[in-house]
């Protein structure tokens, strides 16, 4: 849903169909996008033209979809589906200046009245919204910080096992730079340098204006990230969930398009360069009721309430099972290990960036209540964010039901722990590949069953162990070639 900036203050927008019609005939659009996302996290699109759109499209769907050639959503014998879009979501393209085009997010529905296909990502995350409601809160906020890189340019070669495979990454701001007119940063040496030697920074001002003014999704600060090559990260205002996933969607769509405009590659890659830092998908979340966010409490030395503690715990005790599915590729396992920044131990803490759950403490008082919130910063951009935020309200709101514990805040550095120390504190250990994350999860899935339905969590399943056997019998370029487009 989108929003603008009055005053200082952000409004939300909303569109009736009656007014997106009357948009689309006084803005002259040509052309509907009409924009929907698999299982598997990918954007997909189809185009209808704009004079043949109609008010009972809007209402009933747009038989446009045959399921079966989606990865995850239908079989070829049962095939048929229906898009039916979000008036909320009208944005105009702004790089489509030819024939001007606006998009709509749809969600997906199977023909003859049989309802929402399950495996909808749009509709797992809105199942998820309701659950809340019948736990006693009104909505959650979610604000996910998404990390990627933008690279000159991408060479691979993967076709030809029998010659050989290869990839090449070109950036003027690598080390490995050759062209002689840049100003390289060394690896882990990204974060915050100024230009001339962050050469994104036009880059990232016309993405934050075009998610501002088109999209409607409010970007209060960008910056460069601590990988070189180009690591970027463009920071989104928290929203309600199924929102939070549209704009996380929207974002990547923007900045791989604005990226082409340049000439440039953008990539949602976890991990695309070895020995440097990856990109992670921090999610921050908190639970309200009313005006008041449920996880402030003003007399807590943190000022994190007891609910917020529980919820804390649900994420601690089920974190393993979760990396299936905020960690969805074998190239997330590269990310998740020691000493780049990315969490590899399973603990919580306030203001410490080795765990996996943080407490941030920027700021405290009645004022900055609304900040507060828990910090989960194992899920990866490569992940789908729908299931991701509804798998972390699965989670979290277990552990309120159970009244779990996360155990002690810990608050030392834990990449510097021995083996020892770590085990004396309970600190257990994230997955070290994609398929110890999938045996985690069909041992712990229960948690799961009030959002998502068994067929899902075997789908998910199945398609990740596909994508691990790939892996496994090609060279690991082909690992670089699969994944460089999630």
């Amino acid at each position: 849903m989108p929003y603008k900036v009055s005053h200082g203050k952000a409004i939300q927008v909303t569109y009736s169909p009656d007014e997106v019609f009357s948009r689309i005939q006084h803005e002259n659009i040509q052309f509907i996008d009409l924009q929907f996302t698999g299982l598997t996290g990918h954007f997909h699109h189809t185009t209808i033209s704009a004079n043949t759109f109609t008010p009972e499209q809007m209402r009933d769907g747009l038989p446009k979809l045959d399921g079966s050639s989606i990865i995850g959503f239908t079989s070829i014998d049962d095939s048929d589906l229906l898009l039916k879009p979000d008036p909320n979501t009208f944005a105009i393209i702004p790089w489509m200046t030819e024939n001007k085009t606006a998009r709509l997010l749809c969600d997906v529905y199977w023909g003859e009245n049989r309802g929402r296909l399950s495996r909808d990502p749009r509709g797992i995350s809105q199942k998820a919204e309701e659950y809340i409601k019948t736990q006693g809160f009104d909505f959650s906020t979610w604000g996910p910080e998404v990390e990627f890189f933008v690279f000159d340019k991408v060479h691979w070669d993967v076709l030809t096992p029998y010659k050989g495979q290869s990839y090449s990454i070109e950036s003027k701001e690598a080390p490995w730079n050759q062209s002689g007119d840049g100003y390289p940063m060394g690896l882990q040496e990204g974060y915050y340098p100024s230009t001339p030697a962050d050469t994104l920074t036009p880059y990232r001002n016309e993405c934050v204006n075009i998610l501002n003014k088109n999209f409607g999704i409010l970007c209060d600060n960008h910056h460069h990230e601590v990988a070189t090559a180009g690591q970027c990260e463009i920071d989104i205002k928290y929203d309600y969930m199924t929102n939070a996933a549209d704009a996380a969607q929207s974002y990547k769509y923007v900045i791989r398009n604005v990226a082409q405009k340049y000439g440039k590659v953008a990539t949602m890659m976890p991990k695309p360069i070895a020995m440097d830092s990856g990109s992670g998908m921090h999610v921050n979340v908190s639970l309200w009721k009313g005006n008041e966010n449920a996880f402030y409490d003003p007399d807590d030395e943190i000022e994190l309430s007891q609910l917020g503690r529980y919820f804390c715990g649900g994420i601690v005790n089920h974190a393993k099972a979760l990396s299936a599915i905020c960690n969805p590729t074998t190239n997330s396992y590269h990310r998740l290990v020691p000493g780049y920044e990315a969490p590899a131990y399973i603990a919580w803490s306030s203001g410490n960036r080795s765990a996996i759950v943080r407490v941030p403490k920027h700021l405290k008082g009645k004022n900055y209540s609304n900040l507060k919130r828990l910090e989960f910063r194992a899920p990866d951009p490569s992940s789908n964010p729908y299931l991701v935020f509804a798998a972390v309200t699965a989670a979290g709101m277990d552990g309120v039901k159970k009244k779990m514990d996360p155990g002690d805040e810990v608050r030392d550095d834990i990449f510097k722990m021995t083996k020892s120390d770590r085990a004396k504190r309970g600190i257990g250990v994230l997955p070290k590949s994609l398929g110890e994350a999938l045996d985690e999860l069909e041992s712990d899935r229960k948690f799961l069953n009030p959002i998502y339905t068994n067929d899902v969590i075997d789908k998910i399943i199945e398609l990740e162990r596909r994508d691990q056997r790939e892996i496994a019998i090609r060279p690991h370029p082909h690992e670089f070639y699969l994944y460089f487009d999630v």
